[in-house]
């Protein structure tokens, strides 16, 4: 099978764009609606939420689907044992790393921030590796992604066999059938069912154990994705939709956002007519649903015409998404508690919080994680083989270390002694303390 650069591609827009959203959660308001960060700028912006809004309602069900895509297109060459062993360890082996290492620092700015702990990171690591999340303790915070996708995938694969039988096969070709409005319409049904029945009781907690509707929405995703894999015919239908499903995904949008945000304005509080108010909360939660499904094929139709291409970047962005991913939040979080401070305005200061993120991901990956051996798996990466090992690995690390031997850096440096050294190094030395 030939590799398909269209579904690389949106895997790596849809990860970079997760950068610039968890940006926007330190500005946007009201802070009430937008849980999630321990930090907030003082210069917080209403009009903030309606872009967010915006791509809150498509962006992880996107990567939960490619998710699927990258199953169905890995079944293709390997057995079921090696599937499981293969996503295992690229799931869990990161996710337990970024635990230890990563994530550290988000709780403890975040500790600081409630002031609840004490200054002085290296004593806070003890204190984060005995304790859970409800004590600034343990946590997986952004990399909830990873243990919701192992779980789905282990569900999926005893699946397989009855799958790929004859029945299977019979059930799949009646859902790579959908043309027209049924493609559009049809799969929006169980997300909607998710909306009515699970939504209000379970709300989303990305803690596995008991959120139930965000477990249901993101399976059903993955599954999607599994079941679409590489039709030829389907996917010329999504292309071939593109400018409806755009324009009918705007539409959706615009109207559960008059419902969601403006429509109490102009309904009478005093209405009592039970069925009004039911017809109202049903219109809104399948606009809701309606609007996640229709964008994303919006995204798979136009990426599908304008991305399947072997662009020279997409191999490297290709390999960079992942430590990116694992990376980007907590260096995000770091610069945000270092610059906020400083109160730079509402246009330096969040450019510098990115500039500093950006160049942390990638100095990181290109000088660190992808050169050193035994780094890359803990990043999700493929483990290199012995020609393809870069020999400057070595003198990069004495390089590395000479530098910070100049600089008069210690490694047993202290968190607050990150203020002193410039922004990248600073991280760097908090990430290789933790």
């Amino acid at each position: 099978m030939s590799r398909r650069h269209d579904i690389d591609a949106l895997r790596v827009l849809a990860f970079a764009l997760l950068i610039f959203y968890h940006l926007g959660m330190l500005y946007v308001a009201p802070r009430s609606d937008w849980r999630g960060m321990p930090l907030h700028s003082a210069h917080m912006a209403q009009w903030l939420q309606y872009p967010m809004l915006f791509v809150n309602r498509w962006r992880m069900e996107l990567l939960f689907l490619v998710s699927g895509l990258a199953v169905h297109f890995m079944r293709d060459r390997t057995g079921l044992t090696g599937l499981a062993r293969k996503r295992s360890l690229r799931l869990l082996v990161p996710l337990i790393f970024g635990m230890l290492v990563v994530i550290p620092i988000q709780s403890y700015v975040t500790g600081l921030t409630d002031h609840m702990i004490a200054p002085g990171f290296d004593a806070f690591l003890v204190h984060y590796w005995t304790h859970d999340c409800r004590d600034y303790g343990l946590d997986w915070a952004h990399l909830w992604y990873l243990p919701y996708l192992w779980v789905y995938t282990m569900l999926l694969l005893p699946l397989l066999p009855a799958l790929e039988s004859r029945l299977g096969r019979r059930l799949r070709a009646r859902f790579l059938r959908l043309r027209g409005a049924s493609l559009l319409v049809h799969p929006v049904l169980p997300l909607f069912a998710y909306g009515m029945l699970l939504s209000w009781r379970y709300p989303e907690t990305h803690a596995l154990v008991g959120d139930w509707y965000a477990l249901a929405l993101y399976a059903t995703m993955f599954f999607y994705g599994y079941l679409l894999g590489t039709d030829a015919a389907l996917w010329a239908e999504l292309a071939r939709l593109r400018h409806h499903s755009l324009a009918l995904a705007l539409g959706c949008f615009a109207l559960y956002l008059f419902l969601d945000k403006f429509a109490g304005q102009y309904i009478d509080p005093t209405i009592h007519n039970y069925a009004v108010l039911v017809v109202l909360k049903l219109l809104n939660v399948w606009l809701r649903y309606s609007y996640t499904w229709i964008a994303i094929n919006a995204v798979l139709g136009w990426g599908h015409t304008l991305l399947d291409r072997p662009f020279r970047w997409l191999p490297y962005a290709r390999e960079a998404v992942y430590p990116w991913y694992i990376l980007h939040q907590s260096l995000l979080l770091f610069f945000a508690w270092q610059v906020m401070p400083h109160h730079l305005g509402p246009v330096a200061e969040p450019l510098l919080i990115l500039l500093g993120t950006v160049a942390g991901c990638a100095l990181l990956h290109e000088c660190l994680i992808r050169r050193i051996r035994w780094l890359r798996p803990l990043f999700g990466l493929n483990p290199l083989s012995a020609p393809d090992l870069p020999e400057a690995t070595s003198m990069l690390s004495a390089g590395i270390k000479q530098a910070l031997d100049a600089g008069g850096l210690l490694p047993n440096a202290s968190l607050s002694s990150a203020q002193s050294v410039p922004p990248s190094e600073a991280h760097a030395q908090v990430i290789t303390q933790a």
